[in-house]
């Protein structure tokens, strides 16, 4: 799809600045603003919005009790939720595309049950001493041993998927063969827990069922990095994902290396599904739901509008399904992976029912 640059703007600028699609990415960041701060003020304690949208711009509030849980819980709970939703929903997204699948994601290929792998590896195979409690006693040097041990495991079983990928061109085939991976390293986790002490089992049991709330002070920062990496490594491939679109034969037509992008793409994907399940544990839904709602919502195959576009709505959808995790009004959480499928299965089959012909996007 081609873009109309204005004359009147500098050469630099490829987007015109006055387009509905970037006046769309606008609005949604107002949208994700608004959820945000909605995320700070609910909770099982109820803080007025006003106070909320003081102690965000530093003016501080009278109830000393707000001002803490506003600063030192929910901030970095809402954050992580952005941070999240926007990682999730580009993967996933990259994922699609370079397999030409609609169905296609972080999730299905296998790549957050091999970062579940990693993570396994960690907290059942080292002994007591590694177990989760330890390991976030460790501060900064436990965060960067579970972000490498994840992205590592979601690298080596993507890498098994794009190997087989090489020889077999066949995308529903090679789908098939991502989820027997995946399926192949869930298999694995579980012989793993059942030798493993009750004590290990439990923290990894809990570790899976996913939380925004455990990744404090230096772990943000440094889930923060990790992901910013790997968002500008994505956004660097837009116009090569535009181009593959188009096929590897048409691609390599043009002079692009597929192999180039291939790689690319597997460093981004695995940096960014890698480390949020390294902290958050695995998350389900936004990586495969946020890339059609995006499609739906922008009617373009633009990679240049659909990967901001599509992180925004991810980190919208989180913060959605974070307020309806912490049940307003109750001191009961709900655990996030269970809501992003509740949220994120109807959003799919509202995609489909709509779009009944999802292959056109990819054609």
């Amino acid at each position: 799809m081609g873009i109309k640059v204005d004359s009147q703007t500098s050469p630099e600028h490829s987007w015109p600045l006055l387009s509905p699609k970037n006046s769309l990415i606008a609005l949604l960041f107002v949208i994700m603003a608004f959820f945000f701060m909605l995320d700070l003020a609910l909770g099982s304690v109820k803080i007025p919005l006003g106070n909320i949208i003081d102690i965000v711009f530093g003016k501080g509030s009278e109830n000393e009790a707000w001002e803490k849980i506003v600063t030192y819980i929910r901030i970095p709970k809402a954050l992580t939720a952005v941070i999240a939703g926007a990682a999730l929903s580009a993967s996933g997204l990259q994922m699609q595309t370079l397999f030409r699948n609609p169905l296609a994601g972080p999730s299905v290929l296998g790549i957050s049950a091999g970062a579940s792998l990693g993570v396994a590896m960690v907290m059942l195979a080292s002994g007591a001493a590694a177990n989760a409690f330890a390991i976030r006693q460790l501060g900064l040097g436990g965060s960067w041993l579970i972000v490498v041990a994840s992205t590592l495991g979601a690298a080596f079983v993507l890498l098994i998927v794009l190997g087989i990928a090489v020889r077999i061109k066949d995308n529903i085939v090679l789908l098939i063969v991502g989820i027997m991976v995946g399926n192949i390293t869930i298999s694995i986790i579980s012989i793993w827990q059942y030798f493993s002490e009750p004590e290990q089992i439990q923290d990894y049991l809990i570790w899976t069922f996913g939380s925004l709330g455990g990744v404090l002070g230096s772990q943000l920062y440094v889930l923060a990095i990790v992901v910013g990496i790997g968002l500008m490594i994505s956004f660097a491939a837009s116009k090569s994902l535009n181009v593959m679109l188009l096929g590897e034969n048409y691609a390599r037509s043009l002079g692009m290396s597929t192999l180039y992008v291939r790689i690319t793409v597997i460093a981004a994907t695995s940096l960014l599904a890698g480390s949020v399940t390294g902290f958050c544990g695995p998350i389900g839904f936004i990586g495969i739901a946020v890339p059609h709602l995006t499609r739906s919502i922008l009617n373009t195959s633009d990679h240049r509008f659909l990967m901001p576009s599509s992180c925004l709505v991810g980190a919208i959808l989180m913060l959605v399904c974070d307020i309806i995790a912490q049940m307003p009004g109750s001191q009961t959480t709900l655990p996030i992976n269970a809501v992003t499928a509740l949220i994120g299965s109807p959003v799919v089959i509202w995609v489909i029912m709509k779009n009944r012909n999802l292959k056109s996007s990819f054609a």
